[in-house]
């Protein structure tokens, strides 16, 4: 006889039809927003030429998306767990939709930065739905092999992504923003139809919104200034900028501890590991978004890399990590995670410095491909250890909204570094139209960010001391493959907010 295809308790089991509409839209929606992230950066290059953007013009065009996403996405967990995971997940789907099209029309890179802006709000509405929705739909015991099958699909759309990104710039960047159309469409028809919808009945009965409105303008004003810093003719007016970032971010701060419904609750803060694993974190992200960014423009300018080969030049980091971030994730439970978080930023950095090496007559197989490789492996003994240690030094009851402020982190660090990394490297107005210049200060650039990850790895030799707790062994692996399906350029995956037991469906 045929397992029913819904259990008892009302979770889905996997196997049957619906389960698997319920994977199909799940990944569908979190690829959306994952595969947008990196391949625009695929198609910097082109939009500058095409719309006559200046440098700090393309920064805006990453920057504005990650900006908003970064800013609303633990408001976006908090609006599911109120409202219904599924509603809120199919508005951010429909809103990144409309924002795509946008995109995809924009007659000039003003307009293209708005619409990159709002489709940030979109990834935020999404992006926290989706493994929430698995981890409230599923029976118990078939929870974790939901998520698996979540996270290698999402796997295998971050490997393909690169190809059929890179094909599309090709042939016309704005096809990369038009393509989430389709798709977009798909989602919300099979969501429609087949995704239950479900709350949780513990949510607050306020939400933040006045801290969430400190984060965008703190988070705004800090990158605002950052990146206007290495405009000519700017003067004091970048100081006022981020003062009154600081200004904001720190109102927050207080906002969070007298509110009774806080977005981020200060008790997360008062272990020490929590704290050290997300500056490790802030230092390891900051690196990344900057790589992730300017090599596939380096790839592009001064080697001459078609936008194909240029935006696959990093798949050995993806295939790394599907097929060994589970066993690293398995290894920090037995000897804990301070080996592994001070190695994997220390061959990251030697995987970065190796990237010096392309030049104008650069050959994958010679230069490219040993300095992804060493990266992606620098990558793999880092990310499962560190998704681990957030979630073990937070209360059980705060897991979701530790990995969620983990999560907010790593993308607030890609943000501010985008922002300021080519400034400090002497990148600037027209210099991606010159290789010379553009290489230069690509090659300064690196060695900030070779920095700024060695210096991740000090932090976590002298700060995180406490070893993994063994009930997470299990469970270990399991979030390393949720995180390395997202990892590098769009962040950690949000981790689900509450058990599945708590919620109503």
């Amino acid at each position: 006889m045929a397992r029913a295809e819904v259990a008892a308790d009302g979770g889905l089991r996997m196997g049957t039809p619906r389960a698997r509409w319920v994977l199909l839209t799940t990944v569908l929606g979190s690829s959306l927003a994952m595969l947008d992230a990196t391949v625009v950066n695929v198609a910097l290059e082109r939009i500058g030429t095409d719309l006559d953007a200046g440098f700090s013009d393309l920064q805006w065009t990453v920057n504005a998306y990650t900006l908003t996403l970064a800013s609303l996405i633990l408001m976006g967990g908090s609006l599911g767990d109120r409202f219904g995971r599924r509603r809120v997940f199919l508005i951010g789907v429909v809103w990144f939709a409309v924002a795509s099209l946008l995109c995809g029309l924009a007659p000039d890179v003003g307009t293209l930065i708005a619409a990159r802006a709002l489709q940030g709000v979109g990834g935020a509405l999404l992006t926290p739905g989706s493994l929430a929705i698995i981890s409230a739909s599923f029976h118990g015991s078939d929870r974790a092999a939901a998520v698996g099958a979540w996270s290698g699909l999402g796997g295998v759309a971050g490997a393909v992504g690169p190809f059929v990104g890179g094909w599309l710039v090709q042939w016309n960047w704005r096809t990369v923003f038009l393509l989430n159309l389709p798709l977009a469409a798909v989602v919300v028809a099979v969501a429609v139809r087949y995704v239950p919808e479900s709350r949780n009945p513990q949510a607050a009965s306020r939400l933040d919104w006045p801290g969430t409105l400190l984060v965008v303008v703190g988070l705004g004003c800090l990158t605002y200034a950052l990146t206007a810093a290495g405009e000519p003719g700017r003067g004091p007016a970048v100081l006022v900028w981020g003062a009154a970032g600081v200004v904001a971010l720190a109102a927050f701060a207080v906002v969070q501890r007298r509110s009774t419904h806080p977005l981020v609750p200060p008790a997360l803060f008062a272990s020490g590991q929590f704290s050290a694993a997300n500056v490790v974190t802030l230092l390891v992200y900051a690196a990344l978004g900057v790589v992730f960014v300017l090599l596939v423009l380096h790839l592009q300018i001064v080697a001459g890399f078609t936008p194909l080969l240029a935006g696959t030049a990093l798949l050995p980091v993806t295939v790394l990590m599907l097929l060994f971030s589970s066993r690293v994730g398995a290894l920090a439970q037995r000897i804990g995670p301070r080996p592994l978080l001070t190695a994997g930023p220390l061959v990251a950095a030697g995987g970065v410095l190796l990237m010096l090496r392309i030049g104008p007559d650069a050959s994958y197989v010679v230069d490219v491909l040993p300095a992804a490789t060493v990266f992606g492996a620098g990558l793999t003994l880092l990310v499962a250890p560190l998704t681990a240690t957030v979630l073990d030094s937070a209360a059980d009851r705060y897991a979701g909204i530790a990995s969620g402020v983990n999560n907010a982190v790593a993308r607030a660090a890609g943000l501010l570094a985008v922002a300021v990394v080519p400034v400090a490297a002497g990148l600037g107005g027209s210099d991606y139209t010159d290789p010379a210049a553009f290489g230069a200060g690509f090659r300064t650039a690196v060695l900030i960010c070779a920095g700024l990850l060695v210096a991740g790895a000090l932090v976590a030799a002298v700060l995180v001391r406490r070893p993994l707790d063994a009930g997470e062994a299990e469970p270990a692996p399991r979030l390393a493959l949720e995180r390395c399906a997202h990892c590098g350029v769009t962040g950690p995956q949000v981790h689900p907010r509450q058990p599945a037991a708590e919620a109503s469906r």
